[in-house]
C-alpha cells in the first residue's frame, strides 16, 4: 500500500516539476536576467502581481515543495520498517585459522621465490595487509642471465 502511495506521489512530482518549468520558461523576459536593466516597477506593480503565469508558478513551486516534504517522511517512514541492506558483499568468518592471502593473490604470486626469504602475512581486520606487506617487501635478487 505505502510503495503505490510513493509511486502515485512521485508520479505527480515528476508531472509538477514538468509543467513548472514549462510556465518558467513561457515568462517573458522582464529586460535582462538578475533583475539588470528594464523598469522596477514593472516587477512590483499590480499588472505583473495578477499574471497568470506568476501565480502559476507561486503554485507550482509551492506544491513541489509540498510534494517534497511528504515523499521525504513516506521514504523514512518505509525504510525503517524493513532492512533492504545488500549483504552479498559481507565479510565472512574464516574457519582456519589461515591469512585470506590466497584471495587477494592470483596462483603465479603464491609460490615463493626461490631465493626470497618466507613472508608471513599480519593477522588482523584488513584484507589487504597482506599485499600490503608484500609490496613493501625487498624484491628478491635474480640470477644474471647466461649468454
Amino acid at each position: 500500500m505505502m510503495s503505490s502511495l510513493f509511486t502515485f506521489l512521485l508520479v505527480v512530482q515528476a508531472l509538477v516539476a514538468a509543467t513548472m518549468i514549462g510556465v518558467i520558461l513561457m515568462q517573458k523576459s522582464e529586460g535582462g536576467g538578475l533583475g539588470v536593466g528594464g523598469s522596477p516597477a514593472g516587477l512590483l506593480s499590480a499588472r505583473g502581481a495578477a499574471d497568470f503565469l506568476t501565480r502559476a508558478t507561486t503554485i507550482l513551486a509551492s506544491l513541489f515543495v509540498g510534494l517534497s516534504i511528504v515523499l521525504a517522511a513516506l521514504a523514512s517512514v518505509g525504510g525503517a520498517g524493513g532492512s533492504a541492506i545488500d549483504t552479498s558483499l559481507s565479510k565472512t568468518a574464516q574457519t582456519s585459522g589461515a591469512a585470506p592471502a590466497s584471495a587477494l593473490t592470483g596462483p603465479a604470486q603464491q609460490a615463493p621465490a626461490q631465493n626470497a626469504p618466507a613472508q608471513t602475512a599480519p593477522a588482523g581486520d584488513d584484507p589487504l595487509a597482506a599485499a600490503a606487506a608484500a609490496a613493501a617487501a625487498p624484491a628478491p635478487a635474480e640470477a644474471p642471465a647466461k649468454k
